[in-house]
């Protein structure tokens, strides 16, 4: 049965079914109504909300340094604690950018991501001075973090230190998730993390979850989602970044001549190069550097290198997608990557396995190629540069040989060579080699070139000995190239040293008739003609009866052109360089020819394209050009006279601001804002565009994208004897503002986190700028803005003053501060946060002094005080001072007593006691102490054991030494005499006349016993035996009373469990009701809105 051919379905478009199934898809959009709010406030409240979330994510707008065209490669830092998976993530972004496996991943690693982006990856140890470091110039953080685990000390220690640094961007990743088995522990173990990972970056903050390890590696899947991420994120500049210069060093070499080092035994400084790009601002080399870790350095020299790991170049910016051949290339030069190694000054090739060196189907890595050139070489260097050669391009083929007749006719003719060098402007080199490819293609296509129709055209024709000769083979260039050159250029240099100049117009490659509109044209090399020197011309005037008048005396003529362009070369034309023109002011100001100097012509280039015209042949040997009516009614155009206005210095400067409008701070990443710093941003390019990259070096600096090397002197030989690949190396470069020493007073808190109390003159370890270094400080507080005063102790969740000695940093520069930085703190290690406030700021700190004194001899309201003063001098210094009693009672400072030393005669508000301590209450003025310990730990050869001073309680402690006792220190109990006080006596002549209610009633104690203390009463038996049965039967009855008590206690207690139990039961059955009546409710309620909303209403079942 043949195989039923079945109708395909098609699905309604129109119709009742096609209606039924539109109606249940939701609608897409925004529905209005299903999240209006129901009340006035609450929407007033939501939209006060969203105006401050939207304001908070609103930065202050600066001025982005960063170039646009080569920019340096963005830092990401790999942070987290030991163990967590640091360089597995390292080498898995690296195999995913470069397709490159690294055996073993130190220091930067930069490699090409994009076609404007290059990335450096730099892998972070759990040492705190490292943390430091690499939070102050990285640009992205992948913080990693053990999900099995959870968050450990040094994830929140970093957190905090690039809060007080600028906190860049940071991405969250957690690994170690395939050690947690179900998946309900996993999910909940993922939520809790990312909380608690908001709450610390900000609500959205982006974590990432990489699952396993596969071969080393991490899944390629999550690698890839990670990278794309990291290859789109835009940065914002940090403030501190933006305005100091500072690089990341990559290489690093030791230039210290070897027999110093032996002589003094590896202890002499040294002089050490390092190499890395250029970040933040211009860096020139008179600017003074700090190492983090080693110390303030003077820069010796500065060297602009080529880039290791370039952008790619304009070819490869025609594809959408940039080739796989440009991810290839990776610049480690501390990590092993193609088999070569740099360590310290030495190169190591790593060859691994089995090595053949005549194994050609296996490929050889970068090492190996080298060992095997190494194997090649057959002489010694010197032979090598005895048989070298010059080679007037890197694209030549073969190189410049000089023979005996060239070298005498130079030495001759030295200087011509001079005048044509200085003329030339362009390099005569280069002509050189021109001529030499002109010759050779005329040898090769002799038979074509006969032929030419230049030659039929042209009145003249060469004679023999006027034919162009043929240069020696080696002209440095076997195939003929095309070379494009000026109509101006056509004097130039033979071999006799003279200058050449054209015989006609022929030998230009120009007819009288019909070539004369190629006078502007550009010619090529093919179609020049060999141009006739002075000489030849003399040597053939048989054969030339007409000479041009113009001819005569031309080496004279040339000879005195150079004089004068000899004697310009020393004196610079101001107005030629001002307003490029070689004219005087007073030929400008009579209208004379104003024609500048081209901006090829300012360019130092080796090739010139001089593009000006000419109307007529014989007015190329004039010195000024004949100017057309037509080219200046150009500049009858007001608006061409306007736009050159702004060119010279009396132009209008302003048109340009006022141009921008109130719009000019749209661009909040940095644009034209109209903030002066932004256009002198964007002018800098214009306005060195035609000066040497010399120059230009020295005047602006080293801008920032360049790869550079800084030469270093008087380098401490630990920080070589001691270099680890894996700790980071920072040239942060200082302002002129910073390289000086002073009191900076800063405000701080002590971290929340941070279990010990911060006390004054305790040496705390500051990291501020790029420095870290310990200190001395003393915290104040403001007190009612009289006077600061100081304090012993931080005070408890609140911000306190602070002034220490160090270098001093501008304003609003954060910081952060540390107890210590060993890694065997297990202890939170961050003690404070703050920012500087001033700089040698001259409120002075004050601290409470109290002096006591006692009296010795008292006179009604005036008393002689003693023990307070040692001289008269200190009592003449403290003259009006006041002093009050312990009671109270408030006195004044008089004069200095002759006997005895120190004492003073004092007033009180009334009459003082002998028994009395006096108290004068001063304000003594302090200042920091002058301690500056900068942290050196990159010179030792364990980097985390860095140790500063230490307080006395702990040098004992370690030394094990016990307190010495002082015997005044010593607690002792206080045993206080009691006071006997004299009775009141009251004079009888003043008790008769004070009323009966005011005199003293006074009984004077009976003498005489009375009649119950004389006898003595004796029981008899039956009344002792009477008293001791009623302290018994009392006995039994308080006995009795207590055991009731306790029952009716016992009673009670249970009583009052069982009504709580019933309470409880109580409220349980009301929860239940009111759940049900809710629910009922509830219902009532969604039945009411069905019936507004016309919906078919249910009838309850009953």
């Amino acid at each position: 049965m043949e195989t039923q051919a079945h109708k395909p379905h098609r699905p309604a478009q129109s119709g009742s079914k096609a209606e039924k199934k539109g109606k249940g898809k939701q609608k897409t959009g925004f529905n209005e109504k299903a999240f209006a709010p129901k009340s006035g406030r609450r929407a007033d409240r939501q939209a006060r909300r969203n105006v401050e979330r939207d304001e908070a994510r609103l930065h202050v707008p600066l001025v982005n340094r960063t170039p646009d065209d080569e920019p340096p490669p963005v830092i990401i830092a790999i942070v987290g604690p030991p163990g967590v998976g640091k360089t597995t993530l390292l080498k898995s972004l690296v195999r995913r950018y470069a397709k490159q496996t690294l055996s073993e991943a130190k220091g930067p690693i930069t490699i090409v991501a994009g076609k404007k982006r290059r990335l450096t990856f730099i892998e972070c140890n759990s040492d705190l001075n490292s943390m430091i470091d690499i939070g102050k110039v990285a640009d992205l953080v992948l913080l990693m973090i053990d999900g099995s685990y959870g968050f450990e000390m040094e994830t929140f220690e970093f957190l905090n230190i690039l809060q007080a640094h600028g906190f860049p961007k940071v991405i969250g990743i957690l690994t170690h998730l395939d050690l947690i088995k179900k998946q309900a522990t996993l999910r909940a173990t993922k939520k809790l993390l990312k909380r608690r990972f908001w709450n610390e970056i900000y609500q959205g903050a982006k974590l990432f979850y990489l699952s396993g390890v596969l071969n080393g590696r991490y899944p390629d899947t999550e690698i890839l989602n990670l990278s794309r991420f990291i290859s789109v994120m835009k940065f914002r500049p940090l403030i501190f970044r933006n305005t100091h210069p500072y690089l990341l060093a990559d290489r690093i070499e030791d230039l210290t001549p070897r027999e110093e080092i032996r002589t003094s035994k590896g202890r002499c400084d040294r002089t050490v190069t390092l190499y890395g790009y250029l970040r933040g601002t211009n860096l020139r080399q008179s600017t003074k550097v700090h190492i983090p870790g080693v110390g303030d350095i003077d820069i010796k020299t500065v060297t602009k290198l080529g880039d290791p790991c370039p952008l790619p170049n304009a070819d490869s910016e025609k594809r959408r997608k940039l080739s796989e051949k440009k991810k290839l290339l990776v610049h480690a030069p501390m990590s092993d990557v193609g088999g070569v190694m740099y360590d310290k000054d030495a190169v190591w090739i790593n060859v691994p396995g089995n090595f053949t060196r005549g194994a050609t189907d296996v490929p050889h890595g970068e090492g190996e190629r080298m060992v095997i050139d190494l194997q090649d070489v057959d002489e010694t260097l010197e032979e090598t540069v005895a048989r070298s050669n010059i080679r007037l391009f890197g694209s030549s083929t073969n190189p410049l040989t000089i023979d005996a007749q060239q070298c005498n006719r130079e030495n001759s003719h030295s200087d011509d060579d001079d005048d044509d060098d200085d003329d030339g402007g362009g390099g005569g080199g280069g002509d050189d080699d021109e001529d030499d490819d002109v010759e050779e293609e005329e040898d090769e296509d002799e038979d074509t070139s006969e032929g030419d129709s230049e030659f039929e055209e042209g009145d003249e024709v060469f004679s023999e000995d006027e034919q162009p000769r043929i240069g020696p083979s080696n002209t440095g260039r076997h195939g003929a190239r095309t070379v494009v050159r000026s109509m101006h250029g056509f004097s130039r240099k033979k071999e006799g040293g003279d200058v050449a100049f054209a015989d006609s117009d022929s030998e230009l490659g120009l007819s009288e008739d019909g070539d004369t509109d190629r006078a502007g044209e550009i010619m090529y090399a093919g179609d020049e003609k060999d141009i006739l020197s002075d000489d030849e011309e003399e040597f053939d005037e048989d054969n030339e009866d007409d000479i041009p008048a113009w001819k005569s005396g031309l080496a004279a003529k040339a000879s005195a052109a150079f004089e004068e362009l000899n004697r310009r070369r020393w004196r610079k034309d101001w107005v030629a360089m001002i307003y490029s023109s070689s004219l005087s002011p007073e030929q400008i100001a009579k209208d004379a020819d104003t024609t500048g100097v081209e901006p090829d012509e300012i360019d130092d280039d080796f090739f010139r394209v001089n593009n000006s015209s000419a109307t007529n042949q014989d007015n190329l040997d004039m010195t000024k050009e004949v100017l057309s009516p037509g080219a200046l009614k150009e500049w009858e155009d007001k608006e061409v006279l306007d736009s050159l206005r702004t060119l010279f210095i009396t132009g209008d400067h302003d048109s340009g601001e006022a141009d921008q409008g109130p719009n000019g701070h749209e661009n909040m990443e940095g644009g034209d804002f109209g903030d002066p710093e932004a256009r002198k941003a964007q002018l800098t390019p214009t306005e060195f565009e035609g000066i040497d990259a010399g120059v230009r070096a020295i005047v602006e600096g080293y801008r920032p994208g360049t790869y550079v090397r800084i030469e270093l002197a008087l380098v401490p030989c630990e920080f070589i004897e001691h270099f680890d690949p894996r700790y980071p190396i920072i040239i942060g470069g200082l302002l002129a503002a910073e390289e000086r020493m002073g009191y900076i007073q800063v405000r701080i808190k002590r971290h929340r986190w941070f279990a010990r109390t911060l006390k004054t003159n305790d040496p705390l370890i500051f990291s501020l700028g790029w420095r870290r270094f310990q200190s001395v400080p003393i915290y104040s507080l403001d007190d009612h803005s009289i006077r600061m005063r100081m304090l012993k102790y931080t005070p408890e969740h609140m911000h306190c003053y602070a002034s220490f000695y160090g270098p001093v940093s501008l304003p609003n520069t954060s910081f952060c501060a540390f107890n210590a930085l060993s890694g065997e703190t297990v202890a939170f290690r961050v003690s404070a946060t703050g920012v500087v406030l001033d700089i040698d700021r001259s409120t002075k700190i004050v601290k409470k002094l109290k002096l006591t004194g006692v009296p010795f001899k008292i006179f009604k309201n005036t008393a002689f005080i003693r023990d307070m003063f040692t001289s008269a001098l200190e009592v003449a210094k403290f003259e009006g001072a006041s002093i009050r009693t312990v009671s109270g009672i408030r006195g004044q400072v008089k004069k200095a007593l002759n006997k005895p030393e120190g004492a003073f005669r004092a007033t009180f508000e009334d009459k003082v006691l002998m028994s009395d301590i006096i108290f004068l209450r001063a304000w003594y003025s302090i200042q920091p102490r002058r301690f500056y310990n900068p942290v050196t730990s990159l010179l030792l050869s364990d980097k985390s054991r860095w140790s500063g001073m230490r307080l006395t309680g702990q040098i004992r402690r370690d030394e094990g030494l016990k307190t010495p006792l002082v015997t005044n220190s010593t607690y002792k109990p206080i045993e206080r005499p009691a006071r006997r006080f004299n009775t009141l006596k009251v004079p009888k002549k003043l008790q008769a006349a004070l009323p009966y209610a005011s005199k003293p009633k006074l009984m004077k104690p009976q003498s005489k016993q009375t009649y119950m203390q004389k006898r003595a009463v004796v029981l008899e038996p039956e009344e002792k035996k009477a008293i001791a049965l009623l302290q018994q039967i009392r006995a039994l009855r308080r006995d009795q009373v207590v055991r009731r008590r306790e029952k009716q206690q016992e009673r009670k207690e249970t009583h009052r469990k069982k009504v709580q139990k019933d309470e409880a039961e109580d409220a349980e059955k009301e929860r239940e009701k009111r759940k049900v009546y809710m629910r009922v409710a509830g219902m009532k309620s969604k039945r009411e809105a069905d019936v507004e909303e016309g919906r078919s209403r249910k009838r309850r079942k009953t």
